[in-house]
């Protein structure tokens, strides 16, 4: 039976993958789908009978079904781990526990890509969204990167998408957030844009399934209705 609490030691790509009984290093091998015996997460006594010290930083709870895992994020106070799994390899592996290969799931980071649109008022536009986590609310526009794709061209599409606007950055910094918002242990990252804009917001054509409204706000009042972490961290820079 795979133990209750394990841990996710990692060091620059690699990852600590132990046997039934507790030995490894062990190894993945991509695509494999037969039935060789399970590699797992190892336990904390398992990593102490290796004689490796390491560092807990956060705690993840996974659920499958009725059962309840809690995996600690680790790093190991040893030289890079030659000989441990690249963690890119063990997500085709179905010999590797489901725990280990969703704990490696979860450690990868969510981008968003944002913008905000400030008028000749100083005002800053919001969209009330339609779907996702912040249906009913006021946000940014913006939304999730596509694969390959750099945040500066994210938002411009994404804006294009919601509400019909063309937009040109500033040339700028963004403002860069990251936050683990849940003990799930998923962590989003948000680059966060600037562009002005001061065209007559009923002109816009908003994808209604997506986007509801559109209002422009002053920065302290878009502060108070935005919901979302990255946009109340961006909206400090106005």
């Amino acid at each position: 039976m795979h133990p209750v609490e394990v841990v996710h030691l990692e060091h620059d790509g690699k990852v600590l993958l132990v046997d039934d009984a507790g030995n490894g290093p062990q190894l993945p091998v991509q695509g494999r789908q037969d039935d060789s015996k399970p590699l797992r997460l190892p336990t904390s006594d398992e990593i102490e009978k290796m004689g490796i010290k390491w560092k807990a930083m956060r705690e993840t709870r996974l659920l499958f079904g009725t059962l309840v895992f809690r995996v600690v994020k680790g790093y190991p106070k040893i030289e890079w781990p030659e000989h441990w799994a690249w963690k890119d390899d063990m997500i085709s592996d179905n010999a590797v526990h489901p725990v280990a290969r969703e704990a490696i799931y979860r450690s990868i980071h969510r981008l968003v890509s944002k913008v905000m649109i400030c008028n000749d008022a100083g005002k800053v536009l919001l969209a009330k969204v339609e779907r996702g986590h912040f249906r009913g609310f006021w946000t940014l526009p913006g939304g999730y990167m596509d694969h390959d794709e750099h945040p500066s061209i994210g938002c411009v599409r994404e804006t294009l998408e919601e509400i019909g606007l063309s937009i040109v950055l500033q040339k700028t910094q963004p403002v860069i957030t990251q936050k683990i918002f849940t003990d799930e242990g998923i962590s989003f990252v948000s680059f966060t844009y600037r562009s002005a804009w001061d065209g007559d917001i009923t002109t816009l054509k908003l994808q209604t399934e997506e986007i509801s409204e559109v209002k422009w706000f002053s920065p302290s009042d878009a502060r108070d209705v935005a919901v979302s972490h990255f946009d109340k961290e961006a909206l400090r820079s106005l």
